[in-house]
């Protein structure tokens, strides 16, 4: 028990002096981190005290440059002012230069004015005893002086007026006749276009003459289912290796040498067959029709036609007048149409169209009673096409034309008509035509011309 007791107090004993030299060392270790915390807020105050230095220092700065500049702008608002004041001092004393001015003007015209009057009062009554001594002396009143003298200023106007006129127009008709025969020389000379010519007839060649046979067939049944499905007359004679195809409608003609073609190629020659290859053959003639107009409408620059128009422009294409294809003659008097109305001065559009479809009626001329002009312009105007190409398509072949374009449409047909190797017919012929196509273009421009001279005396 004694030792234990010993030992629990030599144990006190030394607990005690162990906390206390722990608590000694603690205590070091705090007063040196307080020395350390005291040393680091010492740095920061300085830091912070430095920054807030050199931000006032900085902010110093600023305000002086922003008062040097405020100060400067000061002046230079100071001195326009000061400008100002002195334009305006200047300014002032001008106007008050120019109001003396003014008024000494002024007082000048105010005199001036008081010695005009006078003198027009003085004058008028000079006038007035000149006049009165005149009439006294003349026995003629005021009146019947001017009467007299307007009368003899109106008689010698009026006589100058027709000899200048004449003098004019006899101007204008020589000047048109040459200038006529350029234009259409150009017009010529710019289009050059080859010559289609072909004849009425069209022949079909054979490969030998036993196929004559084979398309009379037993007892001429097949030629007869020929001519009565296509309406063409199948004549067969003693010409080697061919068959002639005649009708006057082009179109028939067309379909029949279609279908006879095939049926000599294909061989099989009966009448179902032939009813089977005319079918064929007008559903492909009716696209060529198509084609063919629209292609037409489309290189001449003519838009907006009716689809009954482009398919009856497309039937010219098989339609020949002296030999000479229509379709392509067309196309030619609209180019040559354009090309004499941009010379001229006229509607180019107008002139193009009516050219085009001056021999619209042409494509129904063997199915209408009538000249093919009125059928065109008929036809024209039922399909909406303009006023003024109906009256090119009817009036392009009479003597009397209502219109410029009317006149170059019939010009420029005239001019196709007569280019050589265009229509069958003696050279004598030939020079007749273009003498008269010549005149016809002389025409054109003399009408104009003295349309123009007629208008400007009536204005004089």
């Amino acid at each position: 028990i004694l030792a234990v007791l010993i030992g629990l107090s030599i144990g006190a004993l030394g607990g005690y002096f162990g906390r206390g030299l722990l608590q000694k060392k603690s205590y070091a270790a705090a007063q040196s981190e307080a020395a350390q915390i005291l040393e680091d807020v010492a740095d920061e105050r300085r830091a912070i005290i430095i920054e807030g230095k050199e931000e006032a220092l900085k902010f110093r700065t600023d305000a002086e440059a922003e008062i040097r500049e405020r100060r400067s702008e000061v002046q230079r608002t100071e001195q326009r002012i000061a400008n100002r004041q002195e334009n305006v001092e200047r300014r002032a004393t001008n106007l008050e230069r120019r109001e003396r001015k003014l008024s000494d003007k002024e007082k000048t015209v105010s005199e001036l004015e008081h010695s005009l009057t006078e003198l027009k009062a003085k004058r008028k009554q000079r006038l007035q005893e000149q006049l009165t001594k005149l009439e006294e002396i003349g026995q003629l009143s005021m009146s019947d002086a001017r009467n007299e003298l307007m009368y003899s200023a109106e008689q010698e106007i009026e006589h100058d007026l027709a000899i200048r006129y004449r003098d004019f127009e006899e101007q204008a008709r020589a000047e048109a006749n040459e200038k006529a025969r350029n234009i259409l020389a150009l017009a010529i000379h710019r289009f050059a276009a080859d010559v289609v010519s072909e004849a009425t007839v069209t022949t079909v060649q054979l490969p030998s003459d036993d196929m004559k046979g084979r398309l009379i067939g037993r007892e001429g049944r097949n030629i007869r289912a020929i001519e009565k499905a296509t309406g063409v007359d199948l004549i067969i004679d003693d010409t080697p290796e061919a068959v002639t195809l005649s009708c006057f409608d082009p179109v028939r003609r067309e379909i029949a040498r279609l279908a006879v073609t095939n049926l000599v190629s294909d061989g099989r020659i009966h009448p179902a067959r032939i009813e089977e290859m005319v079918g064929r053959s007008e559903k492909e003639v009716s696209e060529l029709i198509w084609k063919s107009g629209e292609e037409a409408a489309l290189e001449v620059g003519v838009r907006g036609l009716h689809p009954d128009i482009v398919r009856l422009l497309g039937r010219l294409k098989y339609r020949y007048s002296y030999g000479e294809n229509v379709l392509q003659h067309s196309i030619e008097v609209a180019h040559l149409s354009s090309m004499i109305a941009s010379e001229v001065g006229a509607n180019v559009k107008v002139a193009m169209a009516g050219g085009l479809l001056h021999d619209l009626g042409k494509a129904l001329s063997h199915e209408v009673e009538g000249p093919h002009a009125e059928i065109g312009a008929d036809i024209a105007s039922k399909h909406s096409v303009a006023k003024a190409v109906c009256t090119c398509i009817a009036e392009h072949h009479d003597d009397v034309m209502s219109s410029t374009e009317a006149f170059i449409v019939s010009a420029a047909d005239a001019i196709s008509a007569a280019r050589p190797g265009s229509r069958r017919d003696t050279a004598e012929n030939y020079i007749k035509r273009l003498q008269a196509w010549k005149k016809s273009g002389a025409h054109l421009t003399a009408w104009r011309s003295a349309t123009l001279f007629r208008r400007a005396a009536k204005c004089a």
